[in-house]
């Protein structure tokens, strides 16, 4: 038996970490973004130990945590030493990841996003019939965009099988 044969249930997200290279810009692009204050801002860690948890021969770093209204946390953390180099984490690339954000109107956030001077990958887009399925999910709305470290971002108006 393989591990991908064994089921475990986790079903229930806690957080989303993000390794970032100026704690305190992300917070203010975070803040900004979700509109919550940090729950945990400008914390620090220096262990031997918990570094090489993480494949790491150290782990000094700064930390922040922005909880969104659903209780999903999102982890900044601005590794000191050692410091990483960026992802460049392009769509396609395995690997890479997203977060999105589920809103109510995709194009009156977008709008609101764009006069603030927010950069988006591209316009926004609906997702139109023989591209996604199951039909349920046709006109399902996105839009895509970076924080200052490139993490890929999304936000969605979504329908059928994109609504959960």
């Amino acid at each position: 038996m393989t591990a991908a044969d064994t089921p475990i249930n986790l079903t229930r997200a806690a957080h989303v970490g993000i390794s970032v290279s100026d704690l305190d810009a992300s917070i203010a692009f975070y803040r900004a973004l979700t509109g919550n204050d940090p729950v945990v801002a400008d914390e620090t860690m220096h262990s031997v130990p918990f570094g090489r948890w993480q494949g790491l021969p150290t782990a000094k770093l700064r930390y922040a945590t922005i909880n969104l209204d659903n209780n999903l946390g999102i982890d900044l953390i601005q590794f000191q030493d050692p410091i990483g180099e960026p992802t460049r984490g392009a769509a396609n690339r395995p690997g890479s990841m997203h977060l999105c954000f589920k809103v109510d109107d995709l194009d009156a956030v977008h709008r609101r996003m764009k006069d603030a001077g927010y950069d988006f990958l591209g316009d926004t887009y609906t997702f139109l019939p023989g591209e996604v399925t199951p039909d349920a999910a046709l006109g399902t709305k996105v839009a895509y965009f970076n924080d200052p470290d490139g993490t890929n971002l999304e936000i969605i108006e979504p329908r059928g099988g994109f609504a959960n």
